[in-house]
């Protein structure tokens, strides 16, 4: 019911409402189960409500429902309402969350409102003396209105606010902040202020990196959200400044150095998260641009079988990882999640009987029992001689960061021969690609052969955001690209899907990514193809193989599935595939 009449003529009903007493007579609950319910709510402090869910005596949905009915108000799903900033910031954060409630939007002269708890007079009576307007209530999802409030609390107002407070500190004292030291800020200077508001709207949305780029008359902070940036622009380029001698004295590097780029690092505390920043400057014709990629030491890493490996890919990898010696390649390029899969990898084959070492720039997540080693160029500690010495500390297993240079390259081959497994990485397009590149760094063949096992090429594709998504149909463009691909389709029944965009997925209809994956397992023909360095002869036989599926073919392979889209598909994948063929059946997909 939405008229604010009758919402008021509901306030006596929420007031002698006694829900597990309701729940009982309707025989939604029994009495035992109440009393399970009661018993919880003491220890736990939570709403009868939530403690009847969490000790099973009726769904969340289910008693949503119930309860609305009762109430006579409506039960609404946020997830599929598009939310008016203006009319949710008329209550603050603090407010929204302690009251678990969000407004809505305007109703009969009033304002409509979500909560989580219709039948709480003192949050009914708090948001109507707070917004000074009638008030209609709705009963909304306790879970789905946290991450609403999650999403739409975002910090691109308050960065913007402190931003103007820094650039009116600067404009009164006119004292040149680049020239003060660490000790003379506080924790309330703008500038922290700021700094704090970005972290934290960063891990919000489980940003990997940070942009600050000085303009000619602005500044952009742009943050690289599921492998793509988002941009939020603050006019007023001085606070550019002051921003990047904050970060500079916070990573240990020169504030008076602006000619050259510098690299370095520190850690900060968000509430429960340590996040590891690596920092890098580099000037720009209005200052200096930073980066900042943001690592998440206290995230748990994923299982091998839960970065999404299908499992053509799963069974032979697990095959070389229980070898005892030999190399494995993953390759990609950056930000592909390489380190990812490496480090899950290590993690599989981490036992008390196994020493393993690694080599690294930087050491990106610490693992227990794993001897890691940071190499440190600037004082002569590069990959070769680190994994030297490595060598000599009697290691099973040893992980190289990456293979830069021809050196690296013949240590990890030759380690590989005498009897270690090692893990590296390339930045080659895709597992065939990576014998060239390897022939191309001038290692020989016969090395190559004799110690290379597999190789894993991959990417990252957005997943399509549950809470929106919907069919699509394909444009002439997306049918032309999948008739040329090398694999057959389905040719009825397939629907595929993309997301509308929502509050969940901050309207870009995508939330969240998936690994896709081209796998290698060398065998005696690929084994000599390589000694004899015909690499015609090692595409030929390695994409010929039963179980080859290429990048492009595992990601299409989803979109068929609807975790991702066709649109996601080509633009991580379009153009990797050397062999075009063509294929009549694909062109009545999405016909039939």
């Amino acid at each position: 019911m939405n008229s604010t009449t009758a919402n008021v003529s509901n306030l006596k009903l929420r007031k002698k409402l006694r829900l597990g007493e309701v729940l009982l007579e309707a025989g939604a609950i029994s009495p035992d189960q109440l009393e399970q319910a009661l018993a919880l709510q003491k220890t736990s402090g939570h709403k009868l409500g939530r403690a009847l869910t969490e000790v099973g005596a009726i769904g969340e949905k289910e008693l949503h429902q119930f309860l609305a009915k009762k109430l006579d108000i409506d039960y609404l799903d946020l997830t599929n309402i598009k939310l008016n900033l203006d009319y949710v910031m008329l209550l603050d954060e603090v407010q929204a969350r302690r009251l678990r409630t969000i407004v809505l939007k305007p109703d009969h002269g009033g304002l409509l409102v979500g909560m989580a708890d219709p039948t709480d007079i003192f949050a009914f009576d708090e948001v109507s003396r707070l917004l000074k307007k009638p008030v209609t209530v709705a009963l909304v999802n306790e879970s789905e209105l946290l991450r609403t409030l999650d999403i739409v609390y975002r910090r691109t107002d308050e960065i913007s606010a402190f931003a103007a407070e820094v650039i009116e500190e600067l404009d009164e004292s006119r004292i040149d902040i680049e020239k003060l030291s660490a000790d003379e800020d506080t924790p309330e200077a703008p500038v922290t202020k700021l700094l704090q508001s970005m972290f934290t709207d960063a891990a919000q949305v489980n940003a990997s990196d940070i942009h600050i780029e000085p303009d000619e008359f602005v500044l952009r902070i742009r943050q690289r959200v599921d492998g793509v940036l988002q941009e939020q622009v603050i006019e007023g380029r001085g606070v550019a400044g002051a921003l990047v001698t904050r970060l500079k004295l916070m990573s240990g590097l020169d504030i008076s150095e602006k000619r050259l780029p510098q690299d370095g690092r520190f850690s900060i505390q968000l509430r429960d998260t340590t996040l590891d920043i690596r920092v890098s400057t580099l000037p720009i014709q209005h200052g200096e641009a930073v980066v900042m990629r943001l690592l998440d030491h206290s995230a748990n890493l994923l299982s091998l079988e839960k970065l999404g490996m299908p499992e053509t890919v799963l069974k032979p990898f697990h095959r070389m990882l229980e070898r005892t010696g030999g190399m494995i390649l993953v390759t990609g390029p950056t930000g592909s999640g390489k380190t990812t899969t490496l480090y899950s990898a290590l993690n599989h084959v981490n036992r008390p009987e196994t020493k393993i070492i690694t080599v690294e720039d930087p050491v990106e997540y610490r693992l227990e029992r794993i001897n890691q080693v940071q190499v440190h160029p600037r004082i002569g500690l590069d990959f070769g001689r680190v994994l030297r010495t490595a060598l000599r500390q009697d290691p099973d297993i040893i992980l190289v960061g990456e293979m830069r240079d021809r050196e690296t390259v013949d240590i990890g081959l030759r380690a590989a021969m005498t009897g270690h497994l090692v893990f590296s990485t390339l930045h080659t397009t895709s597992a065939v690609g990576t014998a060239s590149r390897l022939l191309d760094m001038g290692a020989p063949g016969y090395l190559i052969a004799a110690a290379l096992q597999g190789i894993v090429a991959q990417r990252l594709v957005r997943r399509v955001c549950e809470s929106c998504a919907e069919p699509v149909e394909l444009n002439a463009a997306q049918k032309a690209w999948l008739q040329n691909q090398p694999v057959s389709l389905p040719t009825k029944g397939v629907q595929f899907m993309h997301g509308r965009g929502c509050n969940y997925c901050h309207l870009t209809g995508y939330r969240g990514r998936i690994g896709v994956y081209e796998l290698i397992e060398m065998d005696s023909k690929l084994t000599e193809a390589l000694r004899n360095e015909d690499l015609d002869a090692f595409i030929s036989l390695a994409t010929r193989k039963d179980n080859f599926v290429s990048l492009a073919s595992c990601a299409l392979d989803y979109a068929i599935k609807g975790i991702t889209s066709v649109e996601e598909v080509i633009r991580v994948t379009g153009g990797l595939d050397d062999t075009e063929t063509h294929n009549d059946e694909v062109s009545e997909v999405n016909d039939g």
